[in-house]
């Protein structure tokens, strides 16, 4: 092993000798270097220790490493530095990070040495013993002796790190000039991926764990921990939310993310752009959280930020983890035995399980989580998806025998007509269900009429009446975002204003109770988009007339003429002089468009069973 002995000169100076024996071996060559200096003569000994106790590559005896051998440009530091600032599409948090990282866990190895082929250049060994070396915790060559212990680093960080040298290393093999033949950091031999210590970095919450901790989270933190539960953003995202942001998709409540908390190079909290191009997306939310948040907007401007911290700020992570969350847990685990320690960002994996285990599509989950790929969402939740497997088995058998029971996620999605076009399997009616429809199928949520104060709204001229306030205000205007744009075609077509106004919505005015007819929501009613057709048949089973399109529009719980959950449903009845009409409705277009041929092969099933039938018949 390399050593440093100390010699004194004929003019009282020390001088520092580092010995050793080529390649460590008892009867190797005896070599040796003299410094003027101990700082010197311990960085140099170090070298040779890292090097198989051989000199130092590009280290001339008695000279060091010689200068004009090694461009000034070309050596790891100002070379990687230099590669850093020319990334694009990075933010600059990012190229902080990576300059942090190149000046602390790499500049300490390859920093005497060139990118270039030839004397002094970065070796294959010199980057497989640096991976050994992070992994192991050990000090750097030219790491102070009296420096702390450095981190051992997990296998995964261990590959980030490796990646980056490798990005470096190959573009000084890409340079225009090709600065080196080869990538040093090729078949470096890396620490292995444990899938299992994966998996264990992510905390999966049931939904009672998260009720138990969201129970004990102060009242300045419970809104902003329910609104990642809800909807799986990032705590940069969340926490970037401003009132402009609550906007209406399709009709339905929904948030924009369109802006993100960055740190830029100075590590100082900046609004930016989300994490990817995806990561710009608009997210449909429930009525309550969207009731919620704008409770929180209200009085506020709209670039203000929804959630702050206790002294009016944004939200600080650290601050928020050691002072509401870390707290919570531990009330939780007193009072429930809550036994996991999630993050905070475990919430959003949380809510991507649920929906998992709701039987959610992966590609919607891609799209509310803001992922690039497919591949991230397949990757950080593939391992849940067993829970799907009887709706595979489902599926399949579904597909290829026609008399199979439809899956019951099919029936629900509306996405029944995904085997449609298979070759030689007999189709079956898809989401068709009863042939009839009755406005007494429909559930209902009553009060006694008696009861106290209602809110009623007034919808096209139909009166609804609520016994909450806010479901009523809430109804009100999505009737008429469900209708403006109808109501401008109308305004351009010529229609008196006056009657415009008697298709929106008026109210909620308040009534001390409710004496019309039909009964009180005590909660907020479903609404469907309903694709709907009729056609009249004669006798024969030809058309009486061409039946207009499929057509379709928003349709609420309390329009029992038109709201339906179902796939597809149609019914027959006969009218004196105009033959037999069929009417068919669903919330899948090409099941309604299928259910129409059905209603007229029971219309001639009916006519050729009954010939002289002409009395009123409802089928």
């Amino acid at each position: 092993m390399a050593y440093i002995e100390t010699k004194e000169r004929r003019g009282g100076n020390p001088s520092f000798v580092v010995r050793w024996r080529a390649g460590g071996a008892r009867n190797g060559k005896r070599e040796s270097e003299v410094f003027d200096d101990l700082p010197s003569a311990e960085k140099f000994r170090d070298l040779v220790k890292v090097h198989g106790e051989q000199w130092p590559p590009g280290w001339t005896r008695g000279q060091g490493f010689v200068a004009e051998r090694r461009r000034k440009e070309t050596m790891f530091e100002p070379f990687a530095l230099a590669y850093v600032d020319r990334l694009t599409g990075i933010q600059g948090d990012t190229r902080a990070k990576y300059k942090k990282d190149i000046l602390e866990n790499m500049v300490p190895w390859f920093g005497p040495y060139s990118v270039e082929d030839g004397e002094g250049s970065i070796l294959r060994s010199m980057v497989q013993d640096w991976v050994n070396d992070l992994e192991a915790g050990r000090l750097a060559p030219l790491d102070p002796r009296d420096r702390k212990a450095r981190t051992a680093y997990k296998p995964k960080t261990v590959h980030n790190k490796h990646g980056l040298l490798s990005a470096i290393m190959q573009s000084a093999v890409d340079a225009e000039t090709s600065l080196r033949a080869s990538n040093p950091c090729a078949k470096t031999r890396l620490p292995r991926l444990d899938s299992a210590e994966d998996e264990e970095e992510i905390v999966f919450l049931e939904r009672e764990e998260w009720a138990w901790i969201h129970e004990f989270l102060p009242e300045d933190a419970k809104d902003l921990g329910e609104t990642i539960a809800e909807t799986g953003f990032r705590w940069g995202e969340v926490t970037a939310l401003q009132p402009r942001d609550l906007r209406r998709r399709g009709g339905r409540p929904a948030i924009r993310v369109q802006r993100a908390w960055k740190k830029d190079e100075n590590g100082k909290s900046v609004l930016g752009a989300p994490k990817t191009r995806k990561s710009r997306r608009t997210v449909v939310i429930t009525h309550n959280l969207d009731r919620m948040l704008r409770l929180r907007a209200k009085g506020l401007k709209q670039d203000d930020l929804l959630f702050t911290g206790p002294e009016g700020n944004k939200w600080d992570p650290g601050t928020f983890r050691r002072l509401r969350w870390i707290p919570a847990l531990d009330l939780a685990a007193e009072k429930y035995g809550l036994i996991k320690r999630p993050r905070i960002h475990d919430l959003r994996h949380s809510h991507a399980s649920w929906l998992i285990a709701a039987k959610v599509p992966l590609p919607a989950i891609q799209r509310r989580l803001g992922h690039e790929s497919i591949t991230t969402t397949v990757d950080t939740y593939g391992h849940l998806l067993d829970a799907l497997d009887d709706e595979v088995v489902a599926a399949v058998q579904w597909a290829m025998n026609p008399v199979a029971p439809l899956p019951g996620f099919l029936e629900q999605s509306g996405l029944a007509s995904a085997t449609d076009g298979l070759p030689q399997v007999p189709r079956q009616p898809s989401g068709l269900h009863d042939k009839t429809w009755r406005v007494n199928d429909m559930p209902k949520e009553t009060v006694g009429q008696g009861d106290g104060p209602v809110f009623v709204v007034t919808l096209g001229g139909r009166e609804v009446p609520f016994a909450d306030r806010q479901h009523a205000q809430d109804v009100a205007d999505q009737w008429n975002d469900d209708h403006q744009e109808g109501n401008r075609s109308l305004l351009a077509d010529g229609w008196p204003e006056e009657k415009i106004a008697r298709r929106g919505a008026l109210g909620p005015d308040r009534r001390d109770r409710w004496t019309g007819g039909g009964s009180v929501w005590t909660r907020m009613p479903e609404r469907q988009f309903v694709y709907s057709v009729l056609a009249s048949y004669e006798a024969d089973g030809t058309l009486t007339y061409e039946p207009l399109p499929v057509s379709g529009r928003w349709t609420w719980e309390f329009e029992h003429d038109g709201f339906t959950t179902r796939p597809a449903e149609f019914r027959t009845e006969y009218r004196p002089q105009s033959g037999t009409e069929a009417h068919v409705r669903g919330v899948n277009r090409p099941a309604v468009t299928r259910a129409l041929e059905h209603a007229r092969e029971e219309v001639l099933r009916i006519c050729g069973k009954h010939p002289d039938h002409r009395s009123g018949h409802t089928q």
